[in-house]
């Protein structure tokens, strides 16, 4: 779940003693074309279907968390409604005099079909590209209908789980993103409640394109000088717990970097992680430039793509206060049979290049504008199942950063960037 570079604050602990007073806490039914009880999957998205455990979540000020403390929020760019461990809960959302919840004074929401088995995901409008989405309401039975998302008496008490953390909203993002946590390479904020913090890597230059991706029986692996060390990953695996992944280097030899000259050195590689576990930062644009139709300013895509005409322009925002902090640039590439809610088309043969431009781009960027680079970090022969880490080093702190995927060859790649499960596209850590 699949996150703007936000610092972790004081774990929530949950419990009913440690609810604050002034929230209130409830359960959701769907109502309309799709209907049932809303629960959870382990990485918080919120479906209707499947045999869920009915989820319980509470409300303060317009912001939800559920009972394992993690932030409610809309993905960006599906408007998925999911809790995410280490997100800043998304405020905007209230219970009318009905029950109903709603987000900016807006009832209606979507459930969008993940398979034939009636299991829905749940969105505040209709996934782009998904014929099968209907429109539902979920209501709370009632409950902190007092106080539209203030306290309400009737609060029912939140069950046993897992402490849970939040953090301060950072203005212009809905999803917690950050720096990689102490054991993938970074030093975490003092505040950071998760995981020991053994000491950092070694420190890689810039251009260095490494390949990892944690296999836990392959912890004792020897790593490489130019490699990641055990403390630095680019994902930890589903089931490893944030501040403790290990990045052990498997032996596999494909999908390593090109050997040419332009090229950095080849990293290992290792097979996809399930899903991003931890914080991290996602695009806010992403802009498909083509070289046979130079003036044409695309707009923003929610799709990633490359081909021997066409580019990918991504932008990363990144906070001023991760100034002095380790970032890494990554690109998971999952197995199609992976995915949940996104997929891809591969064709042809050839790589990806990867690039730092010298300025941001906007909705107005087309092939004749696009900013020239001012780093390139080579050429990756990009295979399924795999993760690699493109770049490595000093966060670019307070400012907006570009990066390009370009294809060479005859390769022609198109993928919906998405980090819900497993989570695909390219990312900031």
């Amino acid at each position: 779940m699949k996150k703007s570079l936000i610092p972790l604050a004081l774990g929530l602990g949950a419990s009913a003693a440690l609810i604050p007073r002034q929230q209130c806490c409830f359960q959701l039914t769907a109502s309309g074309n799709a209907s049932g009880t809303v629960g959870q999957l382990s990485d918080g998205q919120n479906r209707i279907g499947g045999g869920l455990r009915v989820a319980t979540y509470c409300i303060n000020n317009g912001a939800i968390i559920d009972s394992n403390g993690r932030g409610c929020i809309l993905t960006g760019p599906t408007t998925q409604f999911q809790c995410d461990a280490g997100a800043s809960a998304q405020s905007g959302f209230s219970i009318n005099a009905g029950g109903g919840l709603q987000y900016n004074h807006v009832a209606q929401f979507y459930a969008c079909p993940v398979n034939d088995n009636g299991e829905y995901n749940l969105y505040t409008t209709p996934v782009s590209g998904q014929t099968k989405c209907v429109g539902i309401t979920l209501n709370t039975g009632g409950r902190c209908v007092s106080a539209g998302g203030q306290a309400s008496a009737s609060s029912p008490g939140v069950s046993n789980g897992p402490v849970g953390s939040t953090s301060s909203p950072t203005p212009g993002f809905t999803k917690s993103s950050a720096l990689v946590t102490a054991s993938e390479q970074s030093s975490v904020p003092a505040q950071a409640s998760s995981g020991s913090s053994p000491a950092p890597g070694p420190t890689l230059t810039e251009g260095s394109v490494l390949v990892v991706g944690p296999t836990p029986s392959e912890e004792s692996a020897s790593l490489p000088a130019t490699a990641l060390s055990k403390s630095s990953v680019a994902a930890p695996s589903p089931t490893t717990s944030q501040g403790s992944a290990s990045a052990p280097i498997p032996t596999a030899p494909q999908g390593s970097a090109s050997a040419s000259p332009s090229s950095p050195p080849s990293g290992s590689v290792g097979k996809c992680p399930a899903d991003l576990k931890g914080n991290y930062q996602y695009p806010h644009l992403i802009i498909p430039i083509n070289s046979s139709q130079p003036s044409t300013a695309p707009g923003t895509s929610y799709f990633g793509q490359v081909s021997s005409t066409i580019c990918s322009i991504f932008n990363f925002d990144i906070p001023q206060s991760y100034s002095g902090q380790k970032c890494s640039l990554v690109f998971l590439f999952p197995q199609q049979l992976q995915l949940e809610t996104s997929s891809y088309t591969i064709s042809g043969s050839g790589g990806v290049e990867f690039s730092k431009l010298g300025s941001s781009v906007s909705q107005q960027t087309s092939w004749s504008n696009c900013p020239a680079k001012e780093s390139n970090y080579g050429t990756l022969d990009i295979q399924p199942g795999n993760s690699y880490t493109i770049w490595s080093g000093s966060c670019p702190a307070g400012q907006t950063v570009a990066y390009k995927m370009c294809g060479t060859g005859s390769l022609n790649l198109r993928y919906f960037q998405d980090y819900n499960p497993s989570p695909i596209g390219l990312y900031m850590r």
